[in-house]
This record gives C-alpha cells, sequence and structure tokens, in this order.
C-alpha cells in the first residue's frame, strides 16, 4: 500500500475530512455527511454497513460582551452553553470553599484561580467524573447564578491545546456561562461587587448523528473491534484528532476485504469522542450490553500519523498469545514502536469492559498529550500529517487481524 496511488487516495480522504464537509461536530450537517461518505466506502469494499441513529445536538454561537462601566472584557462563548443577555452584580470564587459559601444567586459569578485549572467534565459524562468535578457543578448549580464568567489557561491533557480552554463545556448544563484568558481575568478581578451587563450569543440545535459499522468475517465468530472517532470539536479540521484514524479504518477495509478467517471484523466509526456527551461511544455500549465477552480485542486507532517521531502502539491487558503477535508485527516495521500507555481515547471503553486493547497513535502525541498545543486547535490540520505512515499502521494491523 506504500506506492503513489495508495498516497494520493490517503491525501484525498484527508481533504475530504478535513475540509470537504466542514465541521465534523457531532449533529452538523458535515459530521453527517462524513459518515455518509464512509459507509458509502464501506460498501465499495464489499463490506456490510450498519448505520446506528442517535440523538446529538448541534450548537452555534455569534460571540459574547461583557461591559462595566463602559469597559469591554473579552470574552468567549462557552461551547454549547445558552444565551444570555442582561446585567447582574459580579461575584468571585477562586477555590470551592469559596464558591461553597459565596452567595450567587441571580447575580454572576466570576471562577479564576485554582477552581479553574482544568476542565470540568459534564455532568453526565460517566467514563471519567472526578467528584471534585461533581462537586463544582453541584454548587454551581444549587447557587443558580445568571451567568458564570470563567478564566481559564491550558489543560492540555482534558481540552486539548486550546487557549484559553472553556472551563464548561456541556450541553447538559443550563446556567449560561462565558470564559477569558487568565490574564484578562486579572483585569476583572478589582470590580467584584459591581454591576456588569453581559450579551452572550449562543444557540442549541437539537440535531441527529450516526454510528457506522462495517462487519466482515463469519457470522458466529468472535469479534475483532477496530474504532476510530469520526468527530471533531467545532473550530478545528480535526486532521490528527481523528481524520487519520478514520482513513486508517478505511485502509484496512480494502486489506481485509477478502477476509475469510474465523473472526467476525467490525470497523466502527464511532461519533462523540471530541463532544460532551459521547453519544455514539454510548449508543454502541448500549447496543453490546452483555456482548463484550464476544470481543478478543480493541484497536482503537487516534492521534496517528503525526510527522514527527514514530507511530505508536500501546497494549492494555492484552493475553500472552495477542501481545506476542503484535510484538512481532510491530517490531518488523521501522516506523513503528510500542508506546507508553494513555487513557484519553475510546480504548478505554473496551478496557473497562473488560476487553483487550491496542491504542495507535503518534509516539510525539503520547509523550506530551499534557502540554501540547495542536488537537482542538486549527494547527490539527494536513499540513501536520505524514500520509505515509498510515499505509504502514493499516498493515501493521491488517496483519495482526490475519494472524488471531
Amino acid at each position: 500500500m506504500k506506492d503513489e496511488f495508495a498516497l494520493s487516495r490517503i491525501i484525498k480522504y484527508l481533504n475530504y475530512f478535513c475540509s470537504g464537509v466542514g465541521e465534523r461536530s457531532v449533529g452538523s450537517e458535515g459530521n453527517r455527511q462524513a459518515t455518509r461518505f464512509f459507509r458509502n466506502e464501506l460498501y465499495s469494499f464489499g463490506w456490510d454497513a450498519e448505520v446506528s441513529c442517535f440523538s446529538a445536538m448541534d450548537w452555534e454561537e455569534n460571540g459574547a460582551v461583557l461591559t462595566y462601566a463602559g469597559k469591554n472584557f473579552s470574552v468567549m462563548v462557552s461551547p454549547y452553553s445558552n444565551g444570555f443577555s442582561g446585567e447582574a452584580e459580579m461575584v468571585m470564587a477562586s477555590t470551592v470553599e469559596e464558591l461553597e459559601s459565596v452567595d450567587s444567586k441571580d447575580r454572576f459569578i466570576f471562577l479564576h484561580g485554582t477552581i479553574a485549572r482544568e476542565q470540568l467534565m459534564p455532568k453526565n459524562f460517566v467514563f471519567y467524573n472526578p467528584p471534585e468535578h461533581q462537586r463544582i457543578i453541584a454548587l454551581l448549580e444549587k447557587g443558580n447564578p445568571k451567568a458564570i464568567i470563567c478564566a481559564t489557561g491550558r489543560n492540555a491533557a482534558l481540552a486539548g491545546g486550546v487557549y484559553p480552554f472553556p472551563l464548561i463545556e456541556d450541553g447538559d448544563f443550563d446556567i449560561p456561562s462565558v470564559y477569558m484568558t487568565e490574564e484578562e481575568g486579572l483585569h476583572l478581578l478589582p470590580y467584584a461587587g459591581e454591576r456588569f451587563f453581559l450579551v452572550s450569543h449562543s444557540y442549541r440545535i437539537p440535531g441527529k448523528g450516526y454510528n457506522v459499522t462495517g462487519r466482515i468475517g463469519k457470522s458466529e465468530g468472535r469479534r475483532i473491534v477496530v474504532t476510530a472517532h469520526i468527530d471533531a470539536k467545532k473550530g478545528t479540521p480535526g486532521a490528527i484528532d481523528n481524520a487519520t484514524g478514520v482513513i486508517v479504518l478505511l485502509l484496512l477495509a480494502d486489506l481485509l476485504k477478502d477476509y475469510d478467517g474465523e473472526r467476525v471484523i467490525e470497523l466502527v466509526a464511532f461519533n462523540g469522542e471530541d463532544y460532551y456527551a459521547v453519544p455514539g461511544q454510548m449508543d454502541f455500549i448500549m447496543a453490546n450490553q452483555g456482548k463484550f465477552e464476544e470481543m478478543i480485542l480493541n484497536i482503537n486507532i487516534d492521534g496517528a500519523g503525526y510527522a514527527k517521531g514514530n507511530s505508536a502502539f500501546s497494549f492494555y491487558e492484552l493475553p500472552v498469545d495477542i501481545e506476542r503477535i503484535a510484538r512481532e508485527v510491530i517490531e518488523k516495521r521501522p516506523g513503528i514502536m510500542e508506546g507508553p500507555q494513555w487513557p484519553q481515547g475510546d480504548h478505554s471503553i473496551f478496557i473497562q469492559s473488560g476487553v483487550p486493547a491496542i491504542a495507535v497513535s503518534s509516539e510525539w502525541f503520547t509523550s506530551n498529550i499534557a502540554d501540547q498545543d495542536i488537537t482542538h486547535t486549527p494547527k490539527d490540520n494536513p499540513s501536520i500529517v505524514d500520509p505515509a505512515k498510515l499505509p504502514e499502521i493499516a498493515d501493521a494491523i491488517a496483519e495482526i487481524i490475519r494472524k488471531l
């Protein structure tokens, strides 16, 4: 698959997913176009394709303005927030203890400092939701402020490379919110107790999203499930996160179109990894209740093909025979190495359900996940991808599958 035709096809796919469909956030028309394209490509390679539909809210915003005594403060609308227009007194909290003691009812509350150091997990997010985050959300809802203003810095591990990051990104949380840089927040601090005016143009749009599953192999065989999320954050082309992963799935669909082994092979384009409610993943879990024991392996691709460094395969609870095969396969390929384990991906769904997993990414990303400034930003575009790395990844995965 290293010929010019394969590379030209990869570049075509990359440009399509990153610019041809527009934004690929869940619930958007661009996302629906991407899933239709993926389904049709599976058909073209002779795979059966199953489409699962679920509710998914889209969101649009037209900016926000925070004003005091004729002075404007630079703020951004929190993703999926409700809109707001009105005036209120500003109260402030920099710790959970201050939030607990302040009276924020019918006021604006400004969150800064320690309490705003990392992005809060959405209130209904089931895979990772620290008690401290749940406590902050509960206190905010109990306090019932008119709106929340947040000053944040960087939090690459949870929010990607964007600066500043939105403290709140949750369509299930109904208090309007906006956010600003830490530097701008310092300018706001002297005005505690003063009355501010906030206008935030933000709109929630009911919509639909889809998972697409390609399937080949014996109908009663045990399953190998290869996954990659097809959605991307608003405001980013989503090249590494995660157009390249979906492209590897399509390369596998071609490589394995004649598969006649003992396993059922599933290629799943998940829809929602970069979305507050992970609806596609939840839909998959519900559809597979009581069936995870049928799966002998998950291979999840996310962050693959970065131009710097090697591709990285990391292993999670692999049986001895599967780990031996995987190591033999990657040792033959100079561009692939064993990488460090990392939890921020869809392979965690399978690990938590007792399914062994291999996570495929780029070594540079897995080693710099806490301080990179690329994912979830406009920098995540095709210029940072080395398309020649994707056939090597696909060949390695196909060889592992055929040997199991």
